[in-house]
């Protein structure tokens, strides 16, 4: 025998959603959770787990910082180098000679700034190296923990 639908949409509404509600506590009752062999050394997993990913972001927090501070450091060298360049190319000098002076000084900033960028990157590299190391670390610790706490239950 069929139910009856009510006829307003809300009430149909709260008619299915009272049904799938009953639909999905029914489907939680049914499954079988294995046993947690030792609840304690559960929680002290998951919370080195928190403590490595902790330890993670402060690594690339610091090496942001790192790479933030070195950056205001090369800006500002960059900014003194100009202006001693400027006053260098506004000397009597031939034409010829300003242009050659000019040619050199484009050159030189040009090697600074590969020089700047290669080092900049390379403080970028070893911080995220760091922080995934100290993941893959905990990671693989993890994973041992797994298998003893699979094999304590299995006993």
């Amino acid at each position: 025998m069929a139910t009856k639908q009510p006829e307003n949409p809300f009430a149909q509404a709260m008619t299915q959603a009272k049904t799938a509600a009953e639909d999905f506590t029914k489907m939680f009752t049914e499954m079988k959770f294995p046993p947690i062999p030792d609840g304690e050394a559960l929680m002290g997993a998951h919370r080195r787990n928190l403590e490595a990913l902790s330890a993670a972001n402060r690594i690339a927090l610091e090496g942001a910082q790192a790479v933030a501070k070195r950056h205001m450091e090369i800006m500002q060298a960059t900014m003194a180098e100009v202006s001693e360049q400027m006053r260098a190319l506004s000397s009597t000098e031939t034409p010829s000679a300003k242009a050659a002076r000019q040619a050199e000084l484009l050159k030189q900033a040009y090697e600074r700034a590969v020089q700047n960028a290669k080092e900049l990157g390379d403080l970028i590299q070893r911080a995220n190296a760091e922080a995934i190391g100290t993941l893959n670390h905990r990671f693989t610790e993890a994973m041992d923990e797994v298998k003893q706490l699979v094999a304590k239950g299995a006993k």
